[in-house]
């Protein structure tokens, strides 16, 4: 399965955009900005957008997903809790200094467990709140990787400090979630660079007190 992150918007939101070779269908997470970067990569290799997903409801990691909605006609699939945080995007862009993004509108509230499909691969929802009250991963247990959102980083966890953050239950996620995939299991963070389960559990000073 192809598999290209793509570091999108002010931010550098780490937009991961996976195809199936045999359907020429992709699924899109977090389409945070740079819309004509992003879909350079789907025409290159063909591919049509059947789902779009959003971690949590950022500026920086929803702000592109109306115009690649209305390009592909995808629909949007995001957390419930995180609706709250779509209602102030002209909140976020004025902290940022950014303009303010195309309301974005979720199409199917994505649930906890809930699983779509791409080719012969699962993506499962796992709902992780603690960065905000609807953050969301994507657990892809056939190509052995984790979609984290922003949640855990390589060597850190996701900031509590805006609103909806909650520093206990990030850990509680990470603990009841995350810290039981496989030591080997690839990690692709919101920002930065990838990691593993394995490396986190050593090496990451947030989990050492969980």
């Amino acid at each position: 399965m192809l598999h290209v992150v793509l570091p999108v918007g002010p931010l550098q939101c780490n937009c991961s955009i996976f195809g199936d070779e045999k359907t020429h269908e992709a699924i899109v997470v977090d389409p945070g900005g740079d819309i004509s970067n992003i879909t350079a990569i789907l025409d290159r290799h063909g591919l049509k957008v059947k789902a779009i997903v959003i971690t949590h409801g950022h500026i920086d990691h929803v702000a592109g997903a109306s115009q690649l909605r209305a390009l592909h006609g995808a629909p949007v699939y995001m957390n419930e809790r995180d609706r709250e945080q779509l209602n102030v995007l002209h909140l976020q862009a004025a902290w940022l200094g950014v303009p303010v993004p195309p309301k974005v509108e979720i199409d199917v509230l994505a649930a906890d467990g809930a699983v779509l499909q791409l080719g012969g691969a699962d993506f499962e929802v796992l709902l992780t709140p603690g960065h905000t009250q609807g953050s969301l991963c994507l657990w892809i247990p056939q190509e052995k990787k984790l979609i984290a959102g922003d949640t855990l980083f390589r060597g850190s966890i996701g900031r509590t400090d805006l609103p909806g953050g909650d520093s206990a239950r990030i850990l509680s996620s990470i603990k009841t979630y995350l810290l039981q995939l496989p030591d080997e299991a690839l990690v692709f963070p919101g920002h930065g660079e990838s990691t593993t389960i394995g490396r986190e559990k050593e090496q990451n000073p947030f989990l050492q007190r969980i």
